[in-house]
């Protein structure tokens, strides 16, 4: 008869952005039963876990150890540990360390999310933009040339996009997407979500570059950018023709001059070039 242990659980545990009244109780629960837990920063989780008086086997798992990592967990799962996975905050893998190891492991362990705090969806929540379809671009490239070459590839993206950006970049990613994407885009930056200082603006780009420079207290901390999607002009030719049909309409219940000034008001055309084309749709229509 086989004493052979079954495998551990990899889990992938959410942690604060900020307030750490933002823990869940799922979360610590789970983290004072794991045999050992994977940090992106060490010491940076140890504060956490003091917090909470959990004890625990840290283990570093940064981008620069990832991949030579998932052979040791493996071994750990392997022999029916419990293995929880945590980054500096927020959602691991979302921006953060992890995907290699559960892309690796995923088909043959079972790994568990324990949802939390998310720096996207929290800035999502209270934007006011589209959030039915959205796209996550997470950092920009550092370097300017890569940096422009991604935003110019959504320069005509229909979702709402949000970017992730640190305090060192942020000036230099706002004049970029000023330039990019014009003045009056949409926009909304949340900075410093959750903690003391949060912050939030609302309005188009070009405020957004006043009010990032106008004090240097606006460039610290941990951004989140929203940015409103593409709205396509209509072409002069379908404004022509979305003016015409309106007008028809209007002249079969109205009197010419009536219907002109009524179509007017609403698509911001000159009344006396509407009153000649509904007198020419009347006469059409007799």
């Amino acid at each position: 008869m086989s004493t052979k242990k079954p495998q551990g659980t990899l889990y992938i545990v959410a942690t604060p952005i900020g307030n750490l009244g933002d823990m869940t109780a799922r979360a610590i629960e789970t983290l004072k039963k794991v045999d050992k837990i994977c940090a992106e920063d060490t010491r940076n989780t140890r504060k956490l876990l003091t917090h909470f008086g959990i004890q625990a086997d840290l283990q570093a798992l940064h981008d620069h150890n990832e991949q030579n990592k998932i052979g040791l967990i493996k071994s750990w799962l392997d022999s029916g540990e419990n293995i929880a996975l945590v980054s500096d905050a927020g959602t691991p893998l979302i921006s953060d360390p992890g995907y290699h190891v559960v892309n690796q492991l995923g088909d043959a362990y079972k790994i568990e999310p324990i949802p939390g705090a998310s720096a996207i969806i929290a800035g999502l929540s209270v934007a006011g933009l589209p959030t039915d379809r959205f796209t996550f671009e997470g950092f920009l490239p550092a370097k300017s040339v890569g940096r422009n070459k991604a935003l110019e590839a959504n320069l005509t993206e229909r979702r709402t996009q949000v970017y992730y950006e640190s305090s060192h970049r942020i000036v230099k990613t706002i004049e970029a997407m000023l330039e990019i994407f014009g003045s009056d885009r949409k926009v909304v930056l949340a900075r410093e979500l959750t903690k003391m200082f949060e912050q939030i603006y609302r309005g188009d780009l070009a405020g957004l570059q006043v009010w990032i420079k106008v004090d240097r207290m606006h460039q610290k901390g941990e951004f989140v950018l929203m940015l409103a999607g593409y709205e396509q002009e209509q072409s002069t030719d379908e404004q022509s023709v979305a003016v015409e049909s309106l007008l028809k309409i209007l002249v079969d219940e109205l009197p010419v001059k009536q219907a002109a000034g009524l179509a007017a008001k609403i698509t911001g055309k000159k009344k006396n070039e509407l009153y000649k084309l509904a007198m020419s749709l009347k006469k059409q229509s007799l």
